[in-house]
């Protein structure tokens, strides 16, 4: 390896010169979509259209999700207080944590090593669960605060089914919502970051990338609101939640 270069298998630009993985972007803005280019940027070739069609729904499928995710708080705050709108998307991707949208990541990761160790998926998920339990951790992608069904989670489901990308991490999905209602006697649902994940896995897509499937839905929607807040409110708006109770010490000199 030459030292003085730096590698890369993704752009090749110089004047005049503008090519992504090996295709003219110009050609690529007059016929492909932008789930396409997606597509292509990360996996290095051009997805045929099922594919297509499945890159599409995943990406729609995060778009928004109303005002009270840490995302869009992140972004609203930030343009309250007198930001840009490149600040208020930052500050919104920089609230996107293993517990807001970081799930996907983390449920492919442990879909995708289990899934390595080959056998009868039922059986995985009982082993899976029992390790989960017996470590007191939880499975990311089930639950949801506000959905008993989640309703994107049936559609994409429903759509890798019709496009042939329900493999053996959707099954195990499946598997461990069954599993665990067997075992803890309630339902936790697969929620949309959990129908990701299995999908996205059985698509082929690297755990590691998980985030940024989030990232790439939820920015329009962190763009939206934080225009909208930037056109209709008044500056340093209380965004706040003023139901609060005080637990610490009573008034004290000092």
């Amino acid at each position: 390896m030459n030292e003085d270069k730096w590698l890369t298998a993704i752009s090749d630009i110089g004047p005049g010169r503008i090519r992504v993985r090996g295709y003219d972007i110009v050609e690529m803005m007059g016929k492909l979509s932008f789930a396409q280019s997606i597509y292509l940027v990360l996996r290095g070739e051009l997805p045929d259209e099922k594919e297509t069609r499945m890159m599409d729904a995943i990406l729609i499928s995060s778009i928004d999700h109303g005002v009270s995710p840490p995302s869009i708080l992140g972004a609203l705050n930030t343009v309250s207080s007198g930001n840009p709108l490149n600040a208020a998307v930052a500050a919104g991707v920089l609230a996107i944590g293993d517990t807001h949208g970081g799930a996907i990541e983390q449920s492919a990761r442990i879909l995708q090593e289990w899934v390595a160790k080959k056998g009868d998926i039922d059986q995985i998920a009982v082993e899976l669960v029992s390790d989960l339990c017996v470590n007191n951790n939880r499975m990311p992608g089930l639950g949801h605060l506000l959905h008993k069904t989640d309703p994107r989670t049936v559609k994409l489901f429903e759509l890798a089914d019709e496009l042939e990308f329900s493999g053996r991490h959707t099954a195990l999905a499946k598997a461990i919502e069954k599993e665990f209602e067997k075992v803890k006697g309630k339902k936790l649902p697969i929620n949309i970051d959990g129908a990701i994940a299995a999908v996205i896995s059985d698509m082929g897509f690297d755990w590691r990338i998980g985030k940024g499937f989030f990232i790439m839905s939820r920015v329009p929607g962190m763009i939206a609101h934080a225009y909208e807040e930037m056109t209709t409110q008044k500056p340093l708006r209380n965004l706040s939640n003023p139901n609060y109770e005080y637990t610490g010490p009573a008034d004290r000199d000092i």
